[in-house]
């Protein structure tokens, strides 16, 4: 007998490690002015829509947001409460779930290629969460859009960056581990 569906507790620990690797990459900072600060938890939003898919990235993204929520201090800076949620980067939170959609459907369950990859981070991981993040910051702000999407310029070298290390790390990963981007396993029983 086949089954075309992983077993929910694997699930479960991608979904977890993803979590905490975005956490941990919020230790990673650089305050700037305006409230939204230039951090490495894009990295790892970009990394779980890469190597998770659509239906589970965006599942990491929430444990991240819920924890925060509930006051866990796992965005950048140690920052957590729902306070965050009305802030300059209340944006970017929601904008990372988007992205980490539209990262999985652009890889989809095709062969893992670094134009893909890097095409794939740089529309969801930059493109989509600045859409949803300059708005807000701008409306939290009282900032004029146009100068908020301006001001914005300041992360767009980061977030390049973060790009080209998120395609590099997962071809590697492709080529190191391919069972990492299986969205469904079969066993037989």
């Amino acid at each position: 007998m086949t089954s075309t569906s992983r077993p929910w507790g694997a699930d479960a620990a991608r979904i977890a490690v993803f979590a905490a690797l975005i956490i941990a990459l919020g230790l990673v900072i650089v305050p700037l002015p305006g409230g939204v600060p230039i951090t490495a938890q894009t990295l790892g939003v970009m990394l779980a829509g890469l190597v998770l898919g659509p239906r589970l990235g965006p599942l990491s993204v929430l444990v991240v947001l819920a924890l925060a929520a509930v006051g866990l201090p796992v965005l950048a800076g140690g920052r957590g409460g729902l306070g965050v949620f009305a802030g300059p980067s209340a944006g970017y939170l929601v904008g990372w779930v988007a992205g980490v959609v539209v990262i999985g459907l652009i890889m989809g369950s095709r062969r893992v290629t670094w134009w893909r990859a890097g095409l794939a981070a740089v529309l969801g991981g930059i493109g989509v969460v600045y859409l949803f993040g300059i708005p807000v910051q701008s409306l939290a702000t009282g900032a004029p859009l146009g100068l908020t999407a301006l001001s914005s310029l300041a992360f767009l070298p980061g977030d390049l960056l973060k790009a080209v290390v998120a395609t590099v790390l997962v071809v590697a990963l492709q080529r190191a581990y391919p069972r990492a981007f299986r969205r469904t396993a079969v066993r037989v029983a």
